[in-house]
């Protein structure tokens, strides 16, 4: 374990005192909300961290950030890194921990990958509850004569679990009425979405009554409020909305603070967190999920536009070894032993998969923010290969491209990425949206398809677009859309590697999430609950007898 500083002096670093926090121990606090901390207009500069498509080994982007904000302090740039908080589903599954790696993480690192102050939980608690009333509410005779066929709200728990995909509730005679439900993660949660894009406690406890559950036999929707939940739930919630403070390995201020995944929800940290941040710091580094066409997709369309803060420049993480993995050449397969022949110089591969990254460019450049390209770099690395990279990044509109070494080196293997990222804020920014709110919302998921994705077309399952009439007659039609699908391929199908062309995206439903305030088309065969491999990473973590957690982080 990293030496820690104490939680008070990183919170001194950045103008926080004791009475602004809450103390969760010597390492870890809350930043309050009930004190006269600033929440509105910004000082620093605000940066967002995307990556190519993932490959299941993973690019490093949350190491990257990290380490970015490690640098930027050794460059003597007063920085903050904000990033989302690790689900147990990764932890215990193929992915592991989420609190970076080697010489890059947040520190206490078991403890933000485990219970941290118990977010997740509270999410979890506040999700099921609105649950629970809404069945008994269905058992003491549905006074709001609700359509049990027309309930869209499920169970979540904080664990991949396929085995409760599909469940049914409600069996046995005092136990009823049965029907047909299931769980999803709670990461997939739109109370976890919620505390992403609430600013207040009243913010809060609005958009969690204004959940809709289903729909009453007429067609008027149910809400949380008309369950008469939707205060209880604020309250298990409310102090999970006040922003978590940490430390990096090098002990500079991080943020931690709520976990929507990227390829099935929000995929971006709280709007909160950054509010605070960017009073208190010069640069602001936040981290969105997985690829340009996911996380960062959300983070401009969804995320900027509900907090009105706009971006200053963007980083895009890239490793060589992941290039040639869109080659299609090499078995890349979750919890499998790297092949060999990524390790070796193939420039043809790179070559093939060298697509993927030039799509991930011009989806930033399309945003009208400086784009820089950081190549996360491995021993194995050739400067032949690092300078293809590089010149194809340039050719396709990349501001910079650095080369940075944060897992072995920390910070000090990312200042000039620091300085290159500070460099590009500076320049003239010209971010705008994807799409204007009052179009039609087959428009919004055709225009990003189209734009981010490079399809051809989309196509509509009987259920997504009957969904789709519904909610546009119910006037919920001028929400911005938050897309579900793969995060392996720019297309709906994992298979397709680099750049696909020609294909169409088929959306099969499209969840209603009137509390968040967007709606969640789903596209291919994502699932919402994932399902855990035959060698998951829970088999390694362990308790020593001294209290030591391994095996995590």
């Amino acid at each position: 374990m990293a030496t820690m500083r104490p939680i008070l002096d990183v919170a001194a670093d950045i103008g926080l005192g004791e009475d602004d926090l809450t103390l969760y121990g010597p390492w870890k606090a809350k930043i309050r909300l009930d004190r006269p901390v600033p929440v509105g207009g910004r000082k620093g500069k605000y940066v967002v961290v995307t990556s190519i498509s993932p490959t299941p080994f993973g690019e490093g982007k949350t190491t990257m950030a990290i380490g970015l904000a490690q640098g930027a302090w050794k460059a003597g740039i007063r920085s903050v890194v904000a990033l989302r908080q690790p689900s147990l589903g990764p932890s215990f599954g193929i992915k592991g921990g989420g609190a970076g790696g080697g010489m890059s993480t947040l520190e206490p690192a078991s403890d933000i990958n485990m219970h941290f102050t118990g977010d997740a939980h509270a999410v979890t608690a506040a999700h099921n509850a609105c649950s629970a009333f809404l069945d008994n509410h269905l058992h003491h005779g549905n006074a709001l004569d609700i359509d049990p066929e027309s309930i869209i709200w499920r169970r979540v728990l904080d664990m991949n679990d396929r085995a409760l995909r599909s469940i049914t509730v409600g069996q046995g005679e005092k136990n009823g009425p049965s029907r047909q439900s299931g769980f999803e993660i709670t990461a997939a949660s739109e109370v976890m979405s919620i505390l992403s894009v609430a600013s207040s406690w009243s913010d809060l406890k609005h958009r969690l009554s204004s959940i809709v559950v289903g729909f009453s036999r007429s067609g008027k929707p149910v809400t949380a409020a008309d369950l008469q939940i939707g205060g209880g739930m604020a309250a298990l919630m409310r102090n999970a909305l006040e922003p978590n403070l940490v430390q990096t390995q090098d002990g500079t201020p991080a943020l931690v603070h709520s976990g929507p995944f990227g390829n099935v929800a929000l995929g971006n940290s709280s709007i909160i967190a950054d509010q605070i941040a960017l009073q208190h710091s010069d640069l602001v580094i936040t981290e969105a999920g997985f690829g340009s066409d996911l996380g960062f997709e959300k983070f401009c369309n969804v995320k900027c536009r509900m907090s009105g803060i706009k971006p200053d420049a963007a980083v895009i993480v890239v490793t060589i070894r992941s290039l040639k993995a869109h080659s299609g050449r090499f078995a890349v397969k979750p919890g499998r032993p790297l092949d060999p022949g990524l390790e070796r110089e193939d420039l043809e591969a790179l070559e093939l998969g060298l697509p993927n990254l030039i799509k991930h460019i011009e989806n930033v450049r399309w945003y009208g923010i400086p784009a820089v390209v950081a190549i996360n770099s491995w021993p194995n690395d050739t400067h032949r290969e690092i300078d293809r990279v590089a010149e194809a990044a340039r050719s396709a509109g990349a501001d910079m491209t650095v080369v940075a070494d944060v897992f072995d080196r920390g910070g000090s293997g990312a200042i000039d990425l620091a300085l290159a990222v500070l460099s590009a804020s500076d320049q003239p920014s010209g971010f705008h949206h994807l799409y204007d709110l009052h179009v039609p919302v087959r428009e919004k998921i055709e225009r990003i398809a189209a734009t981010m994705y490079g399809a051809v077309g989309v196509d509509y399952e009987p259920e997504a677009a009957a969904a789709i009439d519904r909610y546009e007659a119910l006037g919920f039609g001028a929400m911005p859309v938050c897309m579900a699908k793969t995060q392996y391929s720019l297309s709906g199908n994992a298979k397709l590697l680099a750049r696909p062309t020609g294909f169409r995206l088929t959306i099969r439903d499209v969840r209603l999430y009137a509390g968040a305030g967007y709606l969640v088309p789903i596209a291919g065969d994502i699932m919402l609950m994932p399902g855990l491999g035959k060698q998951p990473s829970g088999f390694g973590i362990d308790l020593l007898p001294d209290g030591t957690i391994v095996g995590i982080g």
